[in-house]
């Protein structure tokens, strides 16, 4: 092993991307890969990454997470609200968020765990491995028109997907091996019934450009298929979309062993 590898401070660090309801597929994979021996020591998250990211930063085993999640429907974490910044807003998931975590700051953490934000006064990306955890997921999460953004010390926060939607640079050069889970296929569909719907599916394609050149930043990409049939608003089907992740994790060989010691 080489001296510039032996200063690499974690073994196995896990990025988490952006895709709603989606999210719930992050929670199957990380089963599988702890099943396959592979815990995170170090995690990144956007958006629904971000949420799923905080549970498992929290000590939260990743079915624990699930069975919490399972539970909700998407009015326990989204409230409509007359339009002025926002379509809806995620003050509920702050609620449920700090109920379950018991965890002020990201630096109170198990697992140390950078949250992906976007400025969208400076119109640039963020990264914060510190600093108020439920905001931060919150803001994290709130895909811009549809949600309202999130103000931290005086700067308006929304979605980490417009300009990273797969969080991998926080975790460059701080570990020996990375793994990235993308749950943001893009895909053909049907039609959109209303404004939420179509404000949600031009997010979801206009983030798609932020993840190119993502296999060359990791060491693993896990891409679940068939999550394209999923709508990211939908949380009626929690239980198929974890098992879409859990069964394509398993079925993959997966041999990131070499080099780490």
């Amino acid at each position: 092993m080489s001296p510039i590898f032996n200063k690499k401070k974690y073994k196995y660090g896990i990025a988490l991307g952006g895709g709603g309801a989606r999210g719930y597929a992050h929670l199957g994979v990380l089963q599988a890969l702890e099943e396959k021996g592979i815990k995170p020591d170090v995690l990144a998250g956007t958006s629904a990454g971000a949420i799923a990211g905080a549970f498992i930063a929290a000590g939260k085993t990743p079915r624990e997470a699930f069975e919490l999640f399972k539970k909700h429907k998407i009015t326990d974490f989204v409230k409509v609200k007359m339009p002025k910044t926002g379509l809806l807003n995620l003050d509920r998931l702050r609620d449920n968020l700090a109920r379950h975590i018991q965890a002020d700051d990201l630096e109170d953490l198990e697992i140390p765990f950078y949250v992906a934000v976007s400025d969208i006064i400076e119109g640039k990306i963020e990264y914060f491995n510190k600093g108020p955890l439920v905001k931060l997921v919150q803001a994290s999460a709130s895909i811009p028109v549809l949600f309202a953004p999130v103000e931290i010390d005086g700067k308006l926060y929304s979605d980490g997907g417009l300009f990273d939607n797969v969080p991998v640079e926080p975790l460059q050069g701080k570990c020996r091996k990375i793994i990235a889970i993308n749950i943001s296929p893009i895909n053909k569909i049907d039609k959109l019934k209303n404004l939420i719907q179509i404000a949600a599916r031009t997010f979801h394609l206009s983030v798609d450009s932020t993840i190119k050149g993502l296999k060359d930043k990791c060491d693993l990409v896990i891409e679940p298929s068939d999550l394209d049939k999923f709508e990211i608003l939908d949380t009626s089907k929690a239980d198929e979309i974890y098992n879409v992740g859990y069964e394509y994790c398993k079925g993959l060989d997966i041999d990131l062993q070499n080099d780490i010691r």
